[in-house]
């Protein structure tokens, strides 16, 4: 089994640690406290090819796969995760029309992305339905050739940023099983009755723009339909089976900046007369938080080859999104305990790189779920 990236991955992987060292250090520290984003950053990453590499190249991208937008994620998390996202997740349900939007679709709405003319979003969270999305409310009623749209969604990514979002609604509240309720739509956000407010106080990624969503009779042709009335369940599984992937390069980036933080601190700080490195705690520290993290590492690396190649392994994803969220959440851990009292102030990285974390054990489904995943696969039959 050979575990070597190829030449034109290793070429990604640096050019995107350049542009990420080159453009977010300085600014990622205001980005944070302001809560904002300059898209003139996001504008140049499009330029540099650096947005939307797995869309297939009919429709304007790099036609890579999974992995080589695993790579870019993880360099850029590593340098700043909110302004990570910000840039990268302006491509957030591509994934989505990719497997199931109709060719008029996929031409109309992903070439703009890559060319740093539009963002996307994906509407699924609602304020009563987190982690069971069966129990979303967003209704879609199909009128003569259109559908009306009402309802809210919540912790929407680019929910104000957004030119058009998937929004996962409720089409068919009486069918007996659950999973066959809901349909995915794209939906214009300059439409009529759509409104998006900014969600402020986030503990991390603040410098990404996170929006509560409203629905007021939001009128949609009904070619906006994406895929087949009754499969967003289905469809969403099948894209979060893909972003999750992303999740997992997003927590090993920033591990990875943890342990970075860590060394250079180690070094650097002195107590009792001696290098803080030098002492046997914290080597344990540096040594357990690098191994866990090419352990999170190699995991999510086989589950997007396992993906580009056809292959895709539903409980090997599920593993990796839970396991690198874990190692991402106590490597932040470790990196600000070594660094004493300093880590608690925003003059240090560290402190950011601890808020951050928590994220990734959160969204695209918990920490809980993917367990859950693992569990039944294994349990199954």
């Amino acid at each position: 089994m050979d575990f070597t990236l190829s030449k034109e991955q290793i070429d990604i992987q640096k050019a995107a640690r350049e542009f990420a060292l080159g453009e977010f250090s300085e600014k990622a520290q205001e980005f944070d406290r302001n809560e904002t984003f300059d898209p003139q950053i996001w504008k140049k990453a499009c330029d540099l090819g650096f947005v939307g590499v797995f869309i297939d190249e009919a429709y304007g991208g790099a036609g890579l796969g999974l992995l080589e937008h695993c790579l870019i994620t993880e360099e850029f998390w590593a340098v700043d995760a909110g302004m990570g996202n910000a840039v990268l997740t302006t491509t957030f349900g591509a994934e989505l029309l990719g497997l199931f939007g109709t060719e008029e679709q996929k031409k109309k709405y992903l070439p703009p992305l890559v060319e740093g003319k539009a963002v996307i979003g994906t509407a699924i969270t609602e304020p009563d339905a987190g982690s069971d999305v069966t129990c979303a409310v967003t209704s879609a009623e199909k009128d003569d050739d259109e559908y009306v749209i009402n309802g809210s969604k919540m912790f929407i990514t680019n929910g104000t940023r957004a030119n058009y979002l998937n929004v996962f609604c409720l089409t068919d509240p009486d069918n007996p099983d659950r999973h066959k309720r809901h349909s995915f739509f794209i939906v214009e956000t300059d439409r009529p009755g759509f409104e998006a407010t900014k969600i402020h106080g986030k503990l991390g990624i603040r410098a990404n723009d996170t929006a509560e969503i409203s629905f007021s009779n939001v009128r949609i042709p009904a070619s906006n339909l994406i895929g087949q009335e009754g499969n967003g369940f289905k469809e969403l599984m099948n894209f979060f089976n893909m972003t999750r992937l992303h999740i997992c390069a997003q927590a090993v980036g920033i591990a990875r900046a943890a342990l970075e933080e860590s060394i250079a601190h180690i070094k650097k700080r002195h107590q009792f007369g001696a290098p803080l490195a030098s002492f046997q705690v914290n080597q344990f520290k540096v040594a357990e938080m690098a191994t866990m993290i090419r352990a999170a590492r190699n995991l999510y690396y086989e589950a997007a080859w396992l993906t580009d190649n056809g292959k895709m392994d539903h409980a090997l994803t599920a593993m990796a999104k839970w396991f690198s969220g874990q190692i991402a959440v106590k490597c932040a851990d470790e990196a600000l305990q070594m660094h004493g009292g300093y880590g608690y102030i925003d003059e240090y990285k560290v402190q950011r790189i601890y808020r951050d974390a928590k994220i990734v054990e959160i969204y695209e489904g918990t920490k809980e779920i993917e367990k859950l995943i693992v569990a039944r696969s294994l349990l199954r039959g």
